[in-house]
């Protein structure tokens, strides 16, 4: 299995935090690099943050900066994203997703393989 299982979405108000949670296979898990990105109504699919396979380096996107936390489990195989005081623009679809390269990479088309994403919605 190569495609990542989004979960831990949900309605939230401003200033809660959420845990999401992208389970795959141990091969998968231990090849890839791993990235999240959110998908907003009306607008494009945007990354959000990613975690290197290797040495764990990780990247953020200026907005989520000290709020966001992204993480690797290895006995579960599984990235977190620790998303504290919420905003509702942070309101959106959020998408696990696996590049077959161990180099850091923002842009949605240089990622292989998607979950099917998990609604993140917070109120005002």
């Amino acid at each position: 299995q190569v495609q990542p299982v989004e979960s831990g979405g949900g309605l939230v108000q401003a200033g809660g935090s959420l845990r999401l949670s992208c389970a795959t296979s141990e091969r998968t898990f231990r090849r890839y690099f791993m990235g999240w990105f959110r998908q907003a109504p009306g607008k494009e699919r945007e990354f959000v943050s990613a975690i290197s396979r290797s040495d764990g380096s990780t990247y953020y996107r200026d907005s989520v900066k000290g709020r966001f936390t992204i993480s690797r489990d290895y006995a579960k195989n599984t990235v977190y994203l620790q998303m504290n005081s919420l905003k509702p623009e942070d309101t959106a679809v959020y998408y696990c997703a696996a590049r077959n390269l161990n180099s850091y990479s923002d842009s949605p088309a240089d990622y292989d393989y998607w979950g099917q994403g998990t609604q993140v919605t917070v109120s005002s």
